[in-house]
């Protein structure tokens, strides 16, 4: 699954990306497309139990993929 919140003013982009995961299944795994890097959203996904890896694209946006 891939969720592009790009152009999006905070919280949305962390609002979506949280009821995106809630769908995600054993093993799956969700990328999401940001402008910035989600510092808040690494504590949230910690707290839930997820993996998660971070790449800066070429374009400035970075990349995030999160496996449950």
């Amino acid at each position: 699954m891939k969720l592009d919140n790009r152009g999006l003013e905070p919280p949305q982009p962390m609002m979506r990306t949280l009821a995106a995961l809630e769908g995600l299944s054993c093993g799956e795994t969700l990328s999401i497309i940001n402008d910035r890097r989600p510092m808040f959203l690494y504590e949230q996904l910690e707290k839930l139990g997820y993996k998660h890896e971070t790449t800066e694209q070429n374009d400035g946006s970075f990349l995030i993929e999160i496996t449950k």
